[in-house]
């Protein structure tokens, strides 16, 4: 078997291109290639897909339902973009092809995109920026749904403390966990002679996290070293924020009533995304810069908001109805939808719509 590729291969991928490394790291087992010979099909015009393919060598044959050809080779401009699914996709040479599971990559880039708009409004305030993006790759966060996250962090108790602080006891019970944001501490286990120093942990780390996820004693001593500042997360807070909010989504018909009342859609995918295929007239925010694009949008206009599997819509919808606008998510996104439907939406490429202040819609070049 190949052995999987690593980032620095996969930068130029779009939206492979966006996830952190932590997110890379639980990819891994699927970042293998796949080969494909002269003549296979990789799939039907209207099959349902679950993955998601990149080209990495070879030309494949993309046969539209109307039966106009083209060639997607690799190593071009339009290979860094998955396979189109509007299409047979058809091997023309021996290739070599990426796959991944398109709901666990929906779900990636939901919580980096969410996370990046989170940041990026908090670095307005003059928060701590690196701090929280080192504490936001933690992997308790990314159990939390995207639209909670800032809610997490609300939660968080700032705890100054002096060196000797125990923080976790060995066989006590736990209800907490902690985030070192300054000083150090030490990980001990058993007492007296016995004792064994398991680690030293550093500004960022995480400890007793167990105890948000199961109901067990802790299995080591936490001691701080140093004078310093943890982040305390009580297991309840935690728990109430794991289920994703509910918001307002739609059908596609019930989208087409609310277009003709004067709707409008907003895609919130990448912009290479948007290029190839978006909805007619549809504008264009990406979820990372939704909060900051807002202000351009008419608080009187409802917006239908759209992507590929619905992950990233919802958090955009949550995210609208709390700035004050009236939003609705495509259910399931556009791959939920049959092929022919799909092709019908996303009729238009290229550059697309721009939102102007007061809620105008200009095409844009």
């Amino acid at each position: 078997m190949s052995a999987p590729l690593n980032p620095e291969q996969l930068r130029s991928f779009t939206p492979l291109n966006v996830l952190s490394e932590p997110q890379w790291r639980e990819l891994r087992s699927q970042l293998v290639p796949q080969p494909l010979l002269a003549g296979q099909l990789l799939f039907r015009h209207d099959d349902q897909v679950r993955l998601t393919y990149y080209l990495l060598a070879g030309e494949l044959l993309l046969q539209a339902a109307d039966g106009r050809q083209q060639r997607l080779i690799a190593g071009t401009e339009a290979s860094c973009l998955a396979v189109p699914r509007m299409c047979e996709a058809r091997a023309a040479t021996d290739v070599s092809l990426l796959a991944v599971d398109t709901a666990t990559l929906e779900r990636l880039l939901a919580w980096r995109l969410a996370y990046q708009d989170l940041l990026l409004e908090l670095g307005q305030s003059h928060a701590d920026v690196a701090w929280l993006e080192r504490l936001l790759q933690n992997p308790l966060f990314a159990k939390v749904p995207p639209s909670n996250v800032r809610i997490m962090l609300e939660r968080l108790q700032r705890i100054e403390l002096v060196a000797g602080s125990t923080l976790l006891r060995e066989g006590e019970s736990g209800d907490c966990c902690y985030f070192l944001e300054s000083g150090r501490a030490e990980v001990i286990r058993g007492a007296g002679s016995e004792h064994q120093v398991l680690a030293e942990l550093e500004v960022g780390a995480c400890f007793g996290e167990e105890a948000l996820l199961a109901d067990r004693p802790r299995n080591a001593t936490v001691t701080l070293l140093d004078d310093g500042v943890v982040l305390r997360l009580d297991r309840q807070d935690f728990l109430s924020l794991l289920k994703a909010p509910v918001v307002d989504d739609v059908s596609l018909g019930e989208a087409a009533r609310l277009l003709g009342a004067g709707a409008q859609w907003l895609d919130v995918r990448l912009q290479e995304e948007y290029q190839q295929a978006h909805a007619l007239e549809s504008l264009h925010m990406p979820l990372q810069l939704l909060r900051l694009k807002a202000r351009l949008l008419d608080k009187t206009r409802t917006y239908l908001c759209y992507c590929d599997s619905g992950k990233r819509s919802a958090s955009a919808v949550f995210l609208l109805a709390q700035l004050g606008f009236s939003a609705f998510a495509l259910r399931d996104g556009v791959d939920g939808l049959p092929a022919v439907q799909r092709d019908a939406l996303l009729c238009e490429s290229g550059s697309g719509y721009l939102a102007r202040s007061g809620g105008r819609t200009e095409r844009s070049g």
